[in-house]
């Protein structure tokens, strides 16, 4: 198909939330493109099974079902938003809405899914995401196998492997939410972490980092999160620069690593919102050397890979302090909201935020299954 085929045939929409940034972002992508504003399809219509109408022929993107307190109450019940736990729960009706979704878009004639339900729910579950990248040969960090359902079982895993750091992530969470990054030698323990503990056992998400450094409140929070799933990692001790850790957000459109943000914080956790600073690209890149930064966008590619139907995918990459090994933490659904980043250049994206980049791509043509990355799957690391 054209281009110009597409400008004036192609109508978007959207799976999201109205007003949230991420749904803003795009249509006005679009629009920019002389498209029609796409339409917008609440979650809270589709999770409450109210009535829905795709559009015959739309381009139907996923987007986030966050930002929006009556859609975290059809996930995950009544209850404050800020909490952590109900992430089991989150998970099944998640999957239910993908699937109604699905199926919504299967009875519109001709209409397309920009993202798959399948692959959305694969990157949602830490566990089979980690799984799915190592059995592809894709370098992730060492990981326990088994289920961890308290904190007596996760330091006797901890200490027949001879780990004496971890990472401590909820099997579904997204935004570093409930992550602990776990210290143990012997009877010295320190956890950090954007969870709150209290009232009482309870969990709540906050924008400043915490460390406790006793074993019960410890005990507590992982016993609160346990219930949910844990997927469990051997820390990775990542690169520095000007004395800060950092890693990389890679967002791969059309299976191809388009848009870059180096994270750069002073503890284990890099995320932006908790504190986390964007770091000068060009010095990431020199330090890392010119042949480091082409196996690192390599990786990425080759993680987008293994989401072939998903038109977009940020992956979290860890470079490690020998500034030679690399790991990948996380592939994000829906990792792509970095306002004002331009693509790199060299690439389709040269020049264009995340959101156009992703409309160029499905107007050049791209649909699910069918994208061409700038790297093979048969390359290694």
């Amino acid at each position: 198909m054209a281009v110009g085929e597409a400008r004036g045939s192609a109508r978007f929409a959207v799976v999201g939330t109205p007003g949230d940034r991420r749904v803003t972002m795009f249509a006005d992508a679009a629009v920019r493109r002389g498209l029609p504003a796409p339409i917008v399809i609440p979650w809270r219509d589709v999770l409450a099974a109210g009535e829905v109408l795709v559009p015959p022929g739309a381009l139907v993107r996923i987007d986030s079902p966050g930002e929006d307190a009556e859609t975290d109450a059809l996930l995950r019940g009544p209850g404050d938003p800020s909490r952590v736990e109900g992430g089991a729960r989150w998970y099944r009706a998640f999957l239910a809405g993908l699937t109604r979704v699905r199926d919504l878009v299967e009875a519109a004639p001709s209409a397309c899914l920009l993202g798959d339900p399948e692959e959305i729910a694969v990157m949602f579950d830490k566990r089979l995401t980690h799984r799915r990248l190592r059995d592809a040969g894709v370098p992730v960090p060492d990981a326990l196998d088994g289920p961890v359902t308290s904190y007596d079982d996760l330091r006797e895993e901890m200490a027949r492997r001879g780990w004496a750091r971890v990472f401590v992530k909820p099997a579904h969470g997204s935004s570093a939410s409930g992550v602990l990054a776990l210290q143990a030698y012997g009877s010295r323990i320190k956890a950090v972490t954007s969870a709150a503990l209290g009232p009482g056992p309870s969990l709540h998400n906050s924008l400043r980092i915490r460390t406790y450094e006793t074993e019960d409140e410890i005990a507590t929070i992982v016993g609160a999160l346990a219930a949910d799933g844990l997927h469990v990692e051997r820390w990775f001790p990542k690169a520095s620069i000007a004395g800060r850790a950092f890693d990389l957000r890679v967002v791969c459109v059309a299976g191809t690593p388009s848009h870059v943000v180096a994270r750069v914080g002073r503890g284990p956790m890099t995320n932006l919102h908790l504190g986390g600073a964007r770091g000068e690209l060009d010095d990431v890149r020199k330090r890392l050397g010119a042949a480091t930064w082409e196996r690192a966008l390599d990786v990425c590619a080759r993680a987008a890979a293994r989401f072939p139907r998903s038109l977009a995918a940020g992956v979290d990459l860890m470079i490690g302090s020998d500034l030679r090994s690399l790991a990948v933490a996380e592939v994000n659904a829906f990792g792509d909201l970095l306002p004002g980043l331009p693509g790199l250049a060299g690439t389709p994206a040269a020049g264009l935020d995340t959101y156009a980049a992703q409309v160029a791509a499905v107007l050049g043509g791209w649909r699910p299954g069918h994208g061409a990355g700038r790297h093979t799957e048969g390359s290694r690391a």
